[in-house]
């Protein structure tokens, strides 16, 4: 049986509110000079809602959304984030992680659980990371790499706690489904983004991932179609994915807006069959369309 998973990351929901001046101390303040003079003509809403009614008309069996919804982490911002992504669906049908944007300062994960938390529960009712859901055969692994950074950084961390715990998710996961997909926001391979905005424990999770394995790992934070692989156990390849966000109109055809469409059809011995289908558009405000296709199968 296949499962389709639709994964699409970094929405930055806008226009930003007007924000207090008391709310624009430390980092918040370059970022919200960098959201007027940039970001807010890069991200916009009718191509997030294009992307957003094309993932529907897919009908996938689930969807993840790996961070960056929103773009200082302000208590106003993610009520607002809530509305345009409703129609995606409730937390039983869409997965989410936190991204760098999510977590801007201290506060921004405790007000992105006030309206997300049901999105990031694990099946069990707990909360925290890493969380494991199972939906049909897929186990579905969220991981948060979301941390609070100094103005101009924008890297990541998984952090000792996390990655021990991670070990034995995995471990779990693959005895109780028949594929593992692990969800993080920030690359998670070494060399997977530029200085300063990658994974600072990026060697530990592919130990990690070298000893306890994985079908798929899905990630964002680029802005940009990527894949790579990494060495799981016994030889095998694990596919490493990242999309380009939900809502980016530049000229770069690597960079607009898109999103993914895995099917993975679990394999009788172990592993999965993994295709996956890049939707999205070829040019900035254009149609959404198939953009390629790949096979993801580890041979």
């Amino acid at each position: 049986m296949t499962f389709t998973l639709a994964h699409l990351s970094d929405p930055h929901v806008g226009p930003l509110l007007q924000p207090r001046w008391r709310e624009l101390m430390g980092k918040r303040l370059t970022g919200y000079w960098n959201w007027k003079k940039h970001r807010h003509s890069i991200h916009d809403m009718k191509v997030l809602a294009a992307i957003i009614a094309d993932v529907k008309a897919q009908e996938a069996d689930h969807i993840a959304l790996t961070g960056d919804l929103v773009n200082l982490g302000m208590r106003q911002e993610f009520p607002v984030a809530a509305e345009h992504l409703a129609a995606l669906g409730g937390g039983e049908h869409v997965s989410i992680v936190p991204g760098n944007h999510d977590a801007y300062v201290g506060e921004s994960l405790s007000l992105m659980l006030g309206s997300f938390r049901s999105h990031m529960l694990a099946d069990t009712g707990r909360e925290g990371f890493p969380y494991l859901r199972i939906r049909e055969d897929v186990a579905l692994v969220g991981l948060c790499s979301a941390i609070p950074t100094a103005p101009f950084i924008a890297d990541g961390e998984l952090g000792l706690a996390q990655s021990d715990r991670l070990a034995g998710v995995l471990q779990h996961a693959a005895k109780v489904a028949k594929a593992v997909v692990v969800m993080i926001h920030h690359p998670p391979h070494q060399g997977g983004a530029n200085l300063f905005r990658g994974l600072r424990d990026a060697q530990r999770f592919e130990h990690i991932l070298a000893q306890n394995g994985a079908d798929l790992v899905i990630h964002g934070h680029n802005h940009k179609q990527s894949i790579a692989y990494r060495k799981g156990p016994n030889g095998r390849r694990i596919p490493i994915v990242g999309v380009a966000s939900a809502s980016a109109v530049p000229g770069d055809p690597l960079h607009c807006a898109a999103y993914h469409l895995f099917r993975i059809a679990p394999r009788v011995g172990g592993g999965a069959a993994i295709s996956l289908d890049v939707r999205g558009m070829k040019f900035a405000h254009g149609p959404i369309e198939l953009l390629a296709t790949h096979d993801l199968t580890e041979i």
